[in-house]
């Protein structure tokens, strides 16, 4: 018992000693009164908290004090958003309510506090918890920006420290990071947020290339490090003789970003030159912050020649998110291309602390004519919260679309810029001069030469919008359209439309249903929609409108209802738990659910798992549950939208299978070639071919070859063999294409 004591007082002095370094943090922002204030928060969370415990075992409280600790160091906050941070979690976690935290400190803190609560209760199982969530946090985001900083501070502690956690949440976890954090700290500029939350991420979903890569990069450190100074020398020389006081320096690219172009140019870690970029930060006055950036460009190329195809002006037309600075890549001294980052100091700080430091920097005179992108792009996330047609999942992948494209510039035809998305259309354009010009839009005149509304838009086009009163939106335009603004109008207009078809199909289902002696009820309506496989009430009596279902198909129900009474009745209610129970077999393969009980299955045709990969099961709609890699190109989507439906998985290596995958052979074109290839996989290894494609091109050997293994260390083993052959470069295993996903089935 006495050790506990000891323990208790040891625990006592640490909280003290991280609340005193908050505190240090927080200092360049302070002024009177905020001491108390903070101490007050630091006192009603310590109380809240007192004997709840971390996974890892620590007190409760290390959380809100590292989430402050965050807001302030990271992203530079004031003591109302440390204030929040340390109370993030009282609502949620304890007994104290809203009107508590707005009695102690004002309706402010309680409205970003509100927003950071996720939302409890009962939920229809079609709908996402967490898009619900996050669409709750940025209805506070439309008011007050505070509350996704705090949120971002709390999901990077919660990265950071979620080592203890169990696999599937934490597989869970990082899905939803990537999926939908990162690119949230892109939007806002933070860069250094964003890159630590993808590395996160990728440590727990990729653990295996994640510590390749770290490894790799720790292992060419010094030789890394020896080039940069070659580099910068003779650049900081020539800066110091122009009296342009400026900082040098080499920044290492981060795993992700290194494992992304791998990924994209499918080549070896080898084969990744640009591992840094070279930053050079200027020490400018204000007035002449522009001339000294374009200053050091022109020594960078007068000393190494520069790509032209590579330079990215972000100091004249700053990105949405108020990134400023002058991007160039130029050939190095060793003959490979490096990238150079110039900028200023202010500018700097808005590249590393985002949204923070750019309210910082903002003019306060400035009215709304002069807004930067980034508050245009606040009062389009504003305008898509304001629309009541759009479901939480809807509404997440529209938003989603809008947060990592980079921009494009288009004039109106009075020479207005109106920043738009990369591949953005004529009718986005329409749709983000107004809703109603959208709508309404037959074409478009780009450049004075007559345009579909499908045309892609080029940077600097002038575009004058046609319109018609007869015109309405189609279905077809969802195709095309990127912006967020642009499919969300749509949606609605098209919604309302199948509405009132809806509304006739309801009364003539009404009327058959009666001629077939069934009662009209929810019960039944609810029975029809699932023998029919359709998403909703809602889409039964459109399709009935529409002459999809008739008399005969209803009367085929009515046969089948015996069948159907022994079914659930809205299979998308059922919990994982449930359908666990309900789904057992004698299939010994897989192993599924808490308790790894043997289930029946379908593997997954997105990834095509095998025995060996690490995987996952997702409860479906209508088709039973079916088994992912957690590196499926759907997995992260499907993990982040909907962990309720997410089981474990595990293989049981008792049965051996045999299992398709896919191989990518790489090489150069040889006598005898495919043969050596054939022989290793058909002679050495005893397996069996499905299909073998081969294309060869100017020497170059590219072939697709279909085989079955029993499970990843045997194709390991035959991938490592292959390359061995004389004239392969590399061997890659792929997987059919990543399908579109369709709503959660």
């Amino acid at each position: 018992m006495k050790e506990l004591v000891i323990d208790l007082e040891a625990e006592k002095k640490e909280i003290l000693k991280r609340y005193r370094a908050l505190l240090r943090a927080c200092k360049s922002t302070m002024q009177k009164g905020d001491k108390r204030m903070i101490r007050l928060a630091f006192n009603m969370a310590l109380e809240s908290h007192q004997d709840m415990r971390r996974k890892s075992g620590e007190p409760y409280i290390y959380h809100p004090i590292a989430v402050a600790q965050i807001a302030a160091e990271e992203i530079g906050l004031g003591t109302t958003s440390i204030v929040c941070a340390l109370l993030h979690d009282v609502v949620e976690d304890t007994d104290i309510t809203l009107e508590d935290i707005e009695r102690e400190f004002g309706k402010k803190v309680a409205k970003i506090i509100d927003g950071l609560t996720k939302i409890s209760g009962v939920f229809d199982y079609n709908s996402s918890l967490q898009a619900e969530n996050f669409r709750k946090m940025l209805l506070t985001l439309a008011d007050d920006v505070r509350v996704i900083l705090i949120k971002l501070a709390d999901r990077l502690h919660n990265m950071r420290t979620m080592d203890f956690m169990p696999r599937d949440k934490q597989l869970k976890i990082s899905s939803e990071t990537v999926y939908l954090y990162a690119p949230l700290a892109h939007r806002l500029g933070l860069y250094t947020l964003k890159s630590e939350l993808e590395d996160l991420s990728m440590k727990f979903m990729e653990p295996v290339t994640y510590k390749f890569i770290a490894q790799q990069l720790n292992e060419k450190r010094a030789e890394r490090e020896n080039f940069v100074r070659d580099f910068i020398s003779p650049i900081s020389e020539i800066l110091n003789e122009q009296d342009l006081e400026a900082d040098v320096y080499g920044r290492p690219k981060s795993i992700h970003s290194i494992w992304s172009k791998m990924r994209k140019k499918n080549i070896p870690f080898d084969e990744v030159y640009d591992l840094f970029a070279i930053r050079i930060i200027l020490n400018s006055k204000p007035e002449n912050e522009k001339s000294d950036c374009w200053k050091a460009y022109s020594i960078v190329t007068d000393l190494y020649h520069p790509n032209p195809d590579r330079l990215r002006d972000w100091i004249s037309s700053p990105r949405a998110n108020g990134y400023e600075s002058l991007h160039t890549t130029v050939m190095g001294p060793r003959g490979q291309w490096v990238e150079v980052q110039i900028r200023t100091t202010r500018m700097n700080e808005i590249a590393e602390k985002g949204f923070a430091a750019h309210w910082k920097y903002k003019e306060p005179s400035a009215d709304s004519g002069t807004d930067s992108g980034l508050d245009q792009w606040i009062h389009k996330v504003r305008e898509m919260l304001n629309n009541p047609e759009s479901n939480a999942l809807d509404f997440l992948d529209d938003f989603k679309m809008n947060l990592f494209s980079d921009e494009i510039f288009i004039f109106t035809p009075k020479g207005a810029l109106i920043q738009l998305p990369v591949n953005a259309t004529a009718l986005d354009f329409a749709f983000e001069i107004h809703t109603d010009i959208g709508a309404s839009c037959i074409g478009a005149k780009v450049n004075y030469k007559l345009v579909p509304l499908s045309y892609k838009l080029q940077n600097g086009d002038q575009v004058e919008v046609i319109t018609s009163s007869k015109q309405s939106p189609k279905e077809d335009w969802l195709s095309f359209v990127v912006t967020a603004k642009a499919k969300s109008k749509i949606k609605s207009s098209l919604k309302e439309e199948k509405r009132k078809i809806a509304e006739q199909g309801k009364e003539i289902l009404e009327r058959k249903l009666k001629s077939l002696k069934i009662t009209y009820k929810t019960d039944n309506l609810y029975k029809l929609t699932y023998y029919f496989k359709l998403p909703s009430t809602l889409d039964l009596f459109f399709n009935v409108a529409k002459g999809l279902i008739d008399l005969k198909q209803l009367k085929e129900f009515v046969a089948s209802e015996k069948v159907i009474e022994n079914k659930p009745e809205r299979p998308e209610n059922l919990t994982p738990e449930q359908f666990t129970k309900r789904t057992k077999s004698d299939n010994d393969t897989l192993l599924i659910g808490e308790d790894l009980q043997k289930i029946d299955y379908k593997l997954s045709t997105c990834c095509n798992p095998i025995p060996g990969d690490d995987v996952f099961g997702f409860v479906t709609v209508g088709d039973g549950i079916k088994i992912h890699r957690t590196n499926c190109p759907n997995a992260t989507k499907l993990m982040s939208n909907y962990g309720y439906r997410i089981v474990k998985a595990r293989w049981n290596s008792q049965k051996e299978l045999a299992f398709l995958t896919g191989l990518r052979i790489i090489g150069i074109d040889d006598v005898g070639l495919i043969n050596n290839i054939t022989t290793v996989i058909s002679g050495d290894f005893k397996v069996n071919m499905r299909s073998i494609t081969v294309d060869t091109n100017e020497g170059m050997f590219d072939g697709s070859i279909m085989v079955y293994v029993n499970n990843t260390a045997h194709l390991d083993n035959m991938i490592a063999k292959l390359k061995m052959v004389p004239g392969v470069t590399s061997v890659i295993r792929f997987d059919s294409q990543p399908q579109d996903l369709v709503k959660a089935s």
